[in-house]
């Protein structure tokens, strides 16, 4: 076979394999990592969340109105439209390997466990951003003395 030949051959075949390496991940695949992530009740969690704000908007609406109202909700709509940010981000292998590592032990555990964890990073991101500002506002604080007595001591010797 010809050098050119068998370039030729190398560079068809890559081509060729490349879609299989980056096929994006199904609508099944998503949604069962959406599930064993615990993430498959998503519309009722996002509606747990937002009813509160919702309940405001219309306070002397019946309890029977938000019942009607919940039961419409199609928890499958968001779902969907989030299937399509996974598939950008993710191709069917990793989703794929994702699940895999779900059905593991330690899969299982940091499922278990996540929620704990993001709870108390968010608080403790909180407390470090709290502590941030108020080192930026002490630093500042500094500057802006300083900046006047520099002032106070410029006016003095005219």
């Amino acid at each position: 076979m010809s050098f050119k030949r068998y370039i030729c051959c190398l560079t068809i075949g890559l081509l060729v394999s490349v879609p299989a390496f980056s096929e994006p991940a199904s609508a099944e695949k998503i949604k069962a990592l959406m599930q064993k992530a615990g993430a498959g009740n998503l519309a009722e969690q996002m509606m747990g969340q937002m009813l509160p704000a919702l309940k405001s908007m219309a306070p002397d609406a019946p309890d029977a109105f938000w019942a009607d109202f919940i039961a419409g909700v199609d928890g499958d709509e968001i779902e969907n439209m989030i299937i399509p940010v996974y598939q950008k981000y993710m191709t069917g292998e990793d989703v794929e390997a994702i699940n895999t590592f779900y059905d593991t032990k330690a899969g299982k555990k940091l499922i278990t466990v996540q929620p704990a964890i993001m709870q108390e990073s968010m608080v403790l991101g909180q407390q470090w951003g709290e502590s941030l500002a108020r080192d930026l506002m002490a630093k500042y604080q500094a500057l802006q003395e300083a900046a006047a007595v520099a002032e106070t001591k410029a006016t003095t010797e005219e």
